[in-house]
C-alpha cells in the first residue's frame, strides 16, 4: 500500500473512485435520489471543471493497491478534512485506517490543534472508532436534495493550562 500525494491528471481517477464510494457504500444510508444529487451519474461540463478544481486546491492524498487508486483524502492546514473517500471493494481491508493515521500525522505537521469533517451516516462509525465525536447533526442542501451529516471533530493537540501539574517540571 502506497500513500502519495494526488497528481495532477488523475482527476477523472479520483471522481470514479467518490463515484463509487458514494454509490457503492452511502447508498445503504441515502435514498437513490439523494445519490444522484451527491453524486451525478451523468456529471456536466461545469460539474467536472469544479471537481478539477477542488482536486488541484485540496491535493489529496491517494492510496494506491496494485497500481490503482484504492482511497482519497485530503486535510487542510486548519485541520478540515473536506474528502475521505475508500472504493468499495477495498472498504473493510484497512486502507481507510491507514490513510486516517496519515492525515494525523499530516495535520500535527501542518500545525492544525484538531480534525473536522462533514462527516454521512455511512462514514460517521468509521470516524467514531478514529477518535471523532460528533458535534452537531445537520441537513445539508445538495442540488436541491437535503441530505443528513455531521460536523465531526477530533483534538489532536492539548495544550497544559499553565500552573497545572502537565506544565510544572518534573523532578
Amino acid at each position: 500500500m502506497l500513500i502519495r500525494p494526488f497528481v495532477q491528471g488523475e482527476e477523472s481517477a479520483l471522481l470514479a473512485l467518490f463515484q463509487s464510494s458514494v454509490r457503492g457504500l452511502a447508498s445503504r444510508n441515502y435514498t437513490p435520489e439523494q445519490i444522484e444529487a451527491w453524486s451525478p451519474s451523468a456529471p456536466g461540463a461545469d460539474y467536472l471543471r469544479q471537481w478539477a478544481e477542488r482536486m488541484q486546491s485540496n491535493r489529496p492524498w491517494v492510496v494506491e493497491l496494485d497500481g490503482r487508486p484504492a482511497a482519497f483524502a485530503d486535510v487542510q492546514p486548519s485541520g478540515l478534512i473536506d474528502q475521505f473517500f475508500v472504493a468499495p471493494e477495498f472498504a473493510g481491508r484497512g486502507v481507510g485506517a491507514a490513510l486516517m493515521r496519515h492525515l494525523h500525522q499530516q495535520a500535527l505537521a501542518l500545525g492544525a490543534a484538531a480534525l473536522t469533517a462533514h462527516v454521512s451516516l455511512t462514514a460517521q462509525p468509521f470516524f467514531r472508532r478514529h477518535g471523532f465525536i460528533v458535534e452537531r447533526e445537520q441537513e445539508v442542501s445538495v442540488r436541491g436534495s437535503t441530505l443528513r451529516n455531521a460536523v465531526m471533530r477530533k483534538t489532536l493537540l492539548s495544550c497544559p493550562r499553565p500552573g497545572s501539574a502537565a506544565s510544572s517540571p518534573s523532578h
